[in-house]
């Protein structure tokens, strides 16, 4: 059980004893041969339903009340492998079970409530949801865990800036180390230069909320030691280089790398796995005031490299160089980075396919078997080392911003590169942490990207 508020304020299902109205996920081969309830059969016929992938069809008794549904699984099933989310925003409210479905209890069970997930934070009514009773096969606990991250994830981004500046984030940071008895240092505002972040601190100086470095540790010394980090800059304008309005439509969300890499960790936690964990959160906003940071400004990073600033708004790279490097002064087993990071990687993949870079082949094969084992896509792209002649600078020892905008996803992973010399196993994940349409198991807005991925693979490496 995930005692945490994040699964606790929405629970899709229900372990209950009593009457459940049965759902029947059928394909169209089931409906034209009549395989299926032979209620459902004609009332399906009567009603032109084709089991067309995520169509649902409500079913009536002989006396006219309501007696189940039935949930159109398309074709080919395997293709819309978490398709039961439908189900969560397409039945009235009630209990129900699943009587036939030609998927795993495990993956029905996950697509039911990742398609359950609703931001109403905001909202003055809240509808009540369908609760789907849980099969007796399923591993509803870890089910539950991988939900908790997800929705952790998305709540956090889809909450705008006014809730989840730099002091919120530290305030969810903070809640969930709480919950899970994880220790917690915060360095805030000036004392980031006294300790040796000037990175951090020169991206997020010019906000209202001081810049701050959140960093938590958990588990056991002697474990294998993983070390997550995620960029936290809770809002973007984009710096003196300052976005169009629309660019800044969707800047709360630029705190996704963070979001993704707290969610991961609530789902290691939760799970009590063996091994060493770190979590570290540049978390700023860059703003614009007096004391921003300007173009052609160049400053020394806690590496001691130089960068020279050709673009500020390629500020996620900066943050991240002073905590990358403070996390490979810990030497962790794998150091993994979360960051919403370029529109490059969006241009090469679109939103929903993030990519991933990494100095370590054996790790990149096995996560891209975890991640069609769970359904949770990412693709590998090359650290290609003939590009980092682009992040040279003139006058200093890197720039921020290489001119040209050719590769700027391998660039900005290339700029990340330099400051992980330690770990032997670093991987860089450039997320979109965003659903721009639509799916079964996800509407539109924040989206948790390759932590299930992830979490699979780290639980099979242990």
């Amino acid at each position: 059980m995930v005692p945490y508020q994040y699964i606790e304020r929405q629970t899709p299902f229900t372990t209950k004893a009593g009457k459940t109205l049965p759902i029947f996920a059928v394909t169209p081969a089931h409906v034209e041969t009549g395989s299926i309830d032979p209620i459902a059969l004609d009332w399906a016929k009567k009603a032109g339903f084709r089991a067309e992938a995520g169509t649902v069809l409500l079913i009536p008794t002989d006396d006219g009340h309501l007696g189940g549904a039935l949930l159109g699984l398309g074709t080919n099933p395997s293709e819309n492998p978490f398709i039961t989310g439908k189900l969560a925003r397409a039945l009235p409210a009630g209990d129900w079970h699943i009587e036939t479905a030609p998927l795993t209890a495990n993956r029905l069970l996950l697509g039911y409530g990742l398609g359950s997930y609703s931001f109403d934070r905001y909202r003055s009514e809240r509808p009540t949801a369908p609760k789907l009773m849980i099969p007796q096969d399923a591993d509803a606990a870890d089910i539950k865990r991988q939900l908790a991250g997800v929705f952790l994830a998305r709540d956090l981004i889809n909450t705008p800036t006014n809730d989840m500046g730099p002091a919120e984030l530290e305030a969810a940071f903070r809640a969930l180390a709480t919950h899970y008895k994880a220790e917690v240092s915060v360095i805030t505002g000036d004392d980031l230069l006294e300790q040796n972040f000037p990175l951090v601190h020169t991206v997020g100086r010019a906000s209202a909320q001081a810049p701050r470095l959140l960093d938590m540790r958990w588990g056991k010394k002697g474990h294998k030691k993983i070390t997550l980090v995620g960029k936290g800059v809770c809002f973007d304008t984009g710096g003196l280089d300052i976005k169009p309005s629309a660019g800044m439509l969707l800047m709360k969300k630029d705190m996704g790398g963070a979001a993704n890499v707290l969610g991961l960790a609530l789902m290691i936690m939760d799970a009590k796995l063996k091994v060493d964990l770190r979590v570290i959160v540049p978390a700023v906003e860059n703003s614009i005031a007096g004391n921003a940071f300007r173009p052609g400004d160049v400053y020394r990073s806690r590496k001691g490299l130089t960068v020279q600033i050709d673009n500020t708004d390629a500020e996620g790279r900066l943050i991240l160089a002073d905590a990358l490097s403070y996390a490979d002064e810990d030497q962790p087993d794998l150091l993994i980075d979360m960051a919403t990071l370029t529109g490059a990687a969006r241009v090469a993949l679109g939103p929903d396919l993030p990519p991933f870079f990494t100095n370590d082949d054996h790790f990149a094969l096995d996560l891209a078997e975890a991640s069609l084992e769970v359904d949770d896509p990412l693709w590998r792209l090359p650290l290609h080392m003939g590009y980092d002649r682009l992040i040279r600078s003139q006058i200093a020892d890197l720039t921020n911003a290489p001119a040209g905008g050719m590769a700027g996803a391998i660039t900005a992973a290339l700029f990340l590169k330099r400051f992980v010399m330690k770990t032997p196993t670093w991987a860089h994940f450039d997320i979109y942490g965003w659903a721009s349409a639509e799916r079964p198991h996800s509407q539109i807005g924040g989206e948790a990207q390759g932590i299930r991925a992830l979490y699979r693979h780290i639980r099979g490496i242990l």
